[in-house]
């Protein structure tokens, strides 16, 4: 049989590989990638070339912060520089997505430690996989107080959690997770405030 072409002959190639490539993006089926692409032919060269420089800048100029592993313009982010905020005190999260959807409730005035995922051996994600080891030296420093994990409530991010529990189970630091206001199998990026606000005053000791 011959291959599946999706392309449309009545395009040029350029605009077909335009279309393609918003294709590709999560969420976008092909007729939202057909109205992006003429989206972007219809609009002037330089509100183009804006749209080309910002996909450039986020590959170019974003990096991991050193201490949190967050996304960062510098060596070190924003939050982690902060003098205002508890250093004490560190929220672990899985992607800085959650870690956005944290701040944006406005109570949180602690630092935080992005994984960069969760473990997921049938995914084949292991521990090594993760940011734990540089979490682990952040906490030998002997500055960290408090352990507040928040990963998402699934089997896997609750796995995760109780991971990094047991490598910190002969420490004298604190280790409390969200309160279970948000619901199993949910995630964090995609909860309210309201929720959010809840779970972070409500959170308790993990035993």
């Amino acid at each position: 049989m011959p291959e599946n072409n999706t392309t449309n002959p009545a395009y040029t190639k350029a605009l077909n590989n335009l279309i393609e490539k918003f294709a590709e993006l999560p969420g976008i089926g092909r007729k939202t990638a057909e109205r992006l692409a003429f989206h972007v032919l219809k609009s002037d060269k330089a509100e183009a070339m804006e749209l080309a420089r910002a996909v450039s800048d986020v590959k170019t100029k974003i990096k991991q912060c050193r201490v949190c592993c967050s996304y960062s313009e510098e060596d070190v982010c924003p939050i982690c520089q902060d003098p205002s905020r508890d250093k004490s005190t560190v929220c672990v999260v899985e992607q800085p997505k959650d870690l956005i959807s944290l701040e944006k409730t406005g109570i949180c005035k602690w630092t935080y430690h992005v994984l960069g995922g969760h473990i997921a051996p049938l995914e084949g994600i292991e521990p090594e996989d993760l940011t734990i080891d540089k979490l682990i030296s952040r906490i030998r420093q002997g500055e960290i107080r408090e352990l507040v994990m928040a990963t998402n409530p699934t089997v896997e991010g609750d796995a995760t959690s109780l991971y990094v529990t047991s490598l910190l189970r002969d420490s004298s630091i604190r280790i409390t997770r969200l309160a279970r206001g948000l619901p199993a199998g949910s995630s964090i990026e995609f909860s309210n405030n309201s929720i959010l606000s809840d779970a972070i005053l409500g959170r308790d000791e993990i035993e």
